[in-house]
């Protein structure tokens, strides 16, 4: 989410050239997305000898499971394993709450204001008011841009742009960071030119040790100019500005922006893999490094929400760009690995 420099606007170049790296570096996505696989099987079968061979799930039991079921949104993709056995839920925030209101400011805080700050010459202004960042009512944390002056702008010198477009950020810092486990959200990202939502990761020892070397994560970065593309990339020092990327495509002609999709990244030491919709697209590792490059993602992270307009990368909105623009976000779900 900070520097990207034109050649992320050739991102088949770039997958080659991930995959080659991902190749060297012997990150293998298809062999930790079977071993994932068995490791599910193992705890079914485990399950199931545990289980006498006469015992069957009660009348409530399967009501009650039904309506567990049934609690989840409409339209959410099939479960991939999140909430198996060998995963422990240890931090989330569902978003459930009247429409404005705030979302729980025990989970998270606000970042306010313009660039320079967020150096990627972005347009939007970003504020904590609930026509920017606010529960919709329906179990959502809507994030919106919204082409408007408001009084937090006037007078004040913009660093890109006219001034006219605002937005929000929210961040866990000081009151949620992790190091390693499954980190998970569900959105519904907008589309449109210049418009750029992202899920994401910083190090929590930022205030000590500045960016690139704090480490950055992101789970999920998406163009509005093209919907149908997801981004997982790791930045560090010796890869700041490119990063080590991948992403995925879906294919025929489907966006993301369409309905809500599942963003995922699995965190261990050394390794990271992305993740949309339970299938694995890319991973990164320690291994694949070069002479120069660091691995700095041996530490708690905290997270990231926002709506970006404009920047390096995605460009500047135009007269096709629709607003209000709204990011909306199911859940966002951390998970560690039991026992640990």
């Amino acid at each position: 989410m900070r520097l990207r420099p034109l050649t992320r606007r050739f991102p088949g170049a770039v997958a080659m050239l991930a995959a080659a790296a991902v190749l060297i570096g012997g990150c293998d996505v298809a062999r930790d997305a079977a071993r994932d696989r068995i490791a599910g099987l193992r705890h079914v079968v485990a399950a199931a000898h545990a289980r006498p061979a006469h015992a069957r799930p009660a009348a409530a039991d399967r009501k009650a499971a039904d309506r567990k079921a049934a609690d989840h949104k409409a339209g959410s993709p099939k479960g991939d394993g999140s909430r198996g056995p060998e995963w422990r839920l240890v931090w989330s925030d569902e978003f459930r709450g009247p429409a404005r209101h705030r979302p729980d400011q025990a989970k998270w805080s606000f970042d306010r204001g313009g660039e320079p700050q967020w150096g990627n010459h972005e347009w939007q202004y970003y504020t904590d008011r609930p026509g920017n960042v606010s529960l919709d009512g329906h179990g959502n944390l809507a994030v919106t841009a919204r082409h408007e002056r408001v009084h937090e702008v006037r007078g004040k010198k913009c660093g890109f742009g006219p001034c006219d477009i605002t937005s929000a950020r929210l961040t866990t810092k000081g009151k949620f960071a992790r190091a390693y486990g499954r980190f998970e959200a569900r959105i519904k990202i907008p589309k449109g030119q210049g418009l750029w939502p992202a899920f994401w990761m910083l190090g929590a020892n930022v205030d000590k040790v500045t960016w690139p070397g704090n480490g950055e994560i992101d789970v999920m970065e998406a163009l509005g100019r093209q919907p149908n593309t997801v981004h997982g990339t790791i930045h560090g020092p010796g890869y700041v500005a490119q990063g080590i990327e991948n992403h995925t495509t879906l294919a025929r002609g489907r966006s993301l922006a369409d309905g809500f999709h599942t963003y995922r990244v699995d965190w261990a030491p050394g390794k990271l893999t992305w993740y949309l919709d339970g299938k694995p697209y890319g991973t990164a590792c320690a291994g694949q490094l070069k002479h120069g490059q660091k691995w700095v993602f041996d530490h708690p992270h905290y997270l990231l929400l926002n709506l970006a307009v404009g920047g390096d990368w995605p460009g500047p909105p135009d007269r096709s760009t629709p607003f209000p623009a709204r990011m909306l976000v199911d859940y966002v779900r951390v998970y560690g690995r039991a026992g640990r």
